[in-house]
């Protein structure tokens, strides 16, 4: 089996529409694929009305949360996406998106960079605007080559002249969400420190501690040494290992299936999950 538990779609910072990504799981020669837009659920029902058959959905989320100021993602599967708690949550966090990218307009602006709100719109296209969709327009303004070269501390990065906070869950509280709404928690690329700075494996530690299910370690922003140290890191701490593309289609340079995750991995989450169950696929629409 080849199961991808990381991607993104239109309806947050992908560039495929749900039913397009499915498509190309399924001719990507996936069994497997988890859909986990940033703080939405929005674009399940589509992906689920497309799905091919032969591959199977996951239904999930990305959730953006913030400890001690440093920005870090919880893939949250399988929950309840109508679990009161958590929906209001992952609304206030996505209404937090726009003031937030329109600050980051403001900035960009007053350093001499044409860009507007009605071009970052457009290029969100109704999904949850974030950074990407920012970076997109600084590209198509000819102001840097490619969408990762706007996350530097020049523009987008952490910290950086045009980067703008928004609010962000505590990872502690966004386990208590996802858990009490039935679903499995992974954090993501907890070691990608080319996207800024990182929290330090004592915050994994106590994240394991308070209910962790588990760390995404085979992913491109991870080098085989960091690999290495976090499966190390997961197997003391007996967290679940997952690998995945965190594919946003022509965004972003990762393909689908460029990391996996282990069947017998894939199948605990199942068995842990009770908000949610895997979709296998009936031939779409």
């Amino acid at each position: 089996m080849r199961i991808d538990l990381h991607t993104h779609s239109t309806a947050s910072d992908g560039t495929d529409t749900p039913t397009d990504l499915v498509r190309k799981a399924a001719a990507a020669g996936l069994d497997v694929v988890a859909l986990t837009d940033h703080d939405t659920t929005r674009g399940h029902a589509e992906a689920l009305a497309a799905l091919p058959a032969g591959l199977t959905l996951v239904t999930g989320a990305e959730l953006s949360c913030r400890l001690d100021g440093i920005s870090m993602h919880m893939l949250a599967y399988l929950f309840d996406p109508e679990e009161p708690a958590l929906l209001a949550e992952r609304e206030l966090v996505r209404d937090d998106r726009v003031p937030r990218a329109k600050g980051m307009i403001a900035k960009l602006n007053a350093l001499g960079v044409p860009v507007t709100w009605e071009q970052v719109a457009r290029i969100a296209g109704g999904g949850s605007v974030g950074r990407p969709h920012v970076a997109s327009a600084l590209v198509d303004l000819g102001v840097v080559p490619s969408v990762n070269d706007a996350f530097t501390q020049e523009w987008l990065a952490d910290g950086g002249r045009a980067h703008m906070e928004k609010h962000e869950t505590d990872p502690f509280e966004a386990l208590r969400l996802v858990k009490n709404a039935g679903g499995v928690a992974v954090f993501a690329h907890p070691a990608a420190t080319k996207r800024g700075r990182t929290v330090p494996e004592s915050a994994v530690v106590a994240l394991a501690e308070a209910g962790l299910d588990g760390i995404e370690v085979d992913h491109m922003d991870h080098d085989p040494d960091t690999r290495a140290r976090l499966r190390g890191l997961a197997k003391e701490l007996g967290l679940l290992v997952t690998g995945s593309s965190d594919y946003h289609g022509s965004r972003k340079s990762c393909v689908l299936g460029e990391f996996t995750t282990d069947p017998e991995v894939y199948g605990e989450i199942t068995r842990r999950a009770t908000g949610a169950f895997p979709v296998p696929g009936a031939g779409g629409v």
